[in-house]
């Protein structure tokens, strides 16, 4: 006959039933797991946003200023075995990364939401790091294309999926706009460092040297960091704001879980995916001929003359900032709201940028430049956070992927950029046919209202 426990025993083993009550309740505070994903998350878009520092290639790989019929011949000295390419060929690879990229978003959703973030981020490290080396060795336009747009593409698709939504996970609706914000501060920031060093290994180990040297980089640096992102437990229901006034934190407010069918049916859905394009297209548009933009304004200063990414790693950091400082305060003000406001002042910028070009004025430059960057990085907080925010955080990597195909045709802008330069020998108009695009989406954001479920069905 077994013993009967003291009840004084008896409490200290609590039922399923206590249990199950108690994991559903909010926590009190997140985590530290909670910021150790965050960080991961910030490490491997770090490495992701190599795109960010395309125009110091571009620059590169450019026919010399005024000697056209270079294009199709022989680089001297370290890139030898490379090829002078033009204006559009030397933004396709730039363009094809961007659109690869936003379409692997969407199956890096479904990994991420069925077996985890890490997944994820291993083929994130193994197709960019791959791809970067495979472009080194090829030495070519195609291995441009096949190397850094196609294969990079897949590699920051997948691991950009695992990285935002994991973390997102972790936090309540009043500190996504934040979360989402430091995460994708990440990508931004990335031009910062790789500006320079991708500047200093092209000068010393040629194009080459560049692309095997970080691919090989990124790859460790993505794999390792990947593996520190997780998701949340089973019924973990994070923290809510805390309300001075109360001395017991009030039940959090339920969340509408939409399905990622029920989403496609609102009309809100393909609205955002348009908002996306247009906040997106003009940073694009900016980020992949910054360089190119210093080398012709700043030629007369030494200073900017030898350092021509310079304005590639301030947009990094400016990218950067935009994305958290829009994160804060859209928690306060409201995403559409932050959305509008950001989007009108860089217009404005936008619209005034072949002026000051002209001018060859390189303090308003670095302003409006900045401004633009402010915007474009603002955008990629914003989205992801008024996904979650209008078809809850539930399945959130496949759902923010379908949204972020928007960001993908954005790319098509810096291509018709390449173009239009190449067939008119002035990057102005693509300035102004941006400025309307951004003006268009800003007018369309005032008309965005939180779908309402009409149905049960829609409910995941």
């Amino acid at each position: 006959m077994s013993e009967s426990l003291p009840s004084s025993s008896r409490s200290e083993f609590p039922t399923d039933r206590q249990r199950g009550a108690a994991l559903l309740q909010p926590a009190s505070r997140v985590p530290l797991r909670g910021w150790i994903v965050t960080m991961a998350g910030v490490t491997v878009n770090l490495c992701l946003g190599i795109l960010y520092a395309w125009s110091v290639w571009k620059s590169d790989l450019l026919f010399p200023k005024g000697h056209p019929e270079r294009i199709g011949a022989e680089m001297p000295s370290l890139n030898a075995g490379w090829v002078y390419l033009s204006g559009t060929q030397a933004t396709v690879a730039y363009s094809l990364c961007g659109l690869v990229f936003a379409l692997c978003m969407i199956p890096g959703g479904r990994v991420q939401d069925r077996f985890g973030p890490r997944w994820g981020a291993t083929g994130s490290g193994l197709f960019l790091g791959g791809g970067c080396v495979l472009a080194g060795l090829m030495k070519s336009y195609l291995g441009l294309i096949l190397g850094f747009g196609l294969f990079g593409g897949i590699g920051m698709g997948l691991g950009y999926a695992a990285a935002t939504p994991a973390a997102v996970k972790w936090f309540g609706p009043h500190r996504r706009g934040l979360i989402v914000g430091i995460v994708v501060a990440g990508f931004g920031a990335a031009a910062i460092y790789i500006a320079p060093l991708a500047g200093y290994l092209i000068r010393n180990y040629g194009l080459s040297g560049s692309f095997i040297g970080l691919g090989c980089l990124f790859a460790v640096v993505i794999i390792v960091a990947g593996q520190f992102l997780s998701e949340p437990p089973a019924g973990y229901i994070p923290p809510g704001p805390t309300l001075a006034n109360q001395t017991m934190a009030a039940p959090p407010e339920r969340e509408i879980n939409w399905t990622v069918r029920g989403m496609l049916g609102t009309w809100q859905f393909y609205a955002l995916l348009v908002m996306f394009i247009g906040s997106a297209q003009s940073g694009l548009l900016v980020i992949g001929n910054a360089t190119k933009i210093l080398t012709d304004v700043g030629k007369e200063i030494d200073l900017l003359a030898k350092n021509t990414w310079l304005l590639a790693a301030f947009g990094g950091f400016v990218n950067a900032a935009g994305r958290v400082g829009t994160g804060i305060y859209s928690d306060k003000i409201g995403r559409m709201r932050a959305y509008w406001i950001n989007g009108l002042i860089s217009a404005a910028c936008m619209a005034v940028t072949p002026w000051i070009m002209h001018e060859k004025n390189p303090t308003l430059l670095f302003l409006a430049i900045g401004v633009a960057y402010w915007q474009y990085g603002g955008g990629l907080a914003l989205l992801p956070a008024m996904t979650a925010d209008y078809f809850g955080a539930k399945d959130l990597g496949l759902k923010y992927g379908l949204v972020f195909l928007g960001w993908g045709l954005a790319f098509l802008m810096p291509l018709a950029a390449g173009y239009i330069e190449d067939q008119y020998k002035s990057i102005d108009p693509a300035f102004y046919i941006s400025t309307g695009l951004l003006l268009g989406t800003v007018i369309l954001s005032l008309f965005m209202r939180r779908p309402i479920l009409g149905t049960q069905a829609s409910l995941s």
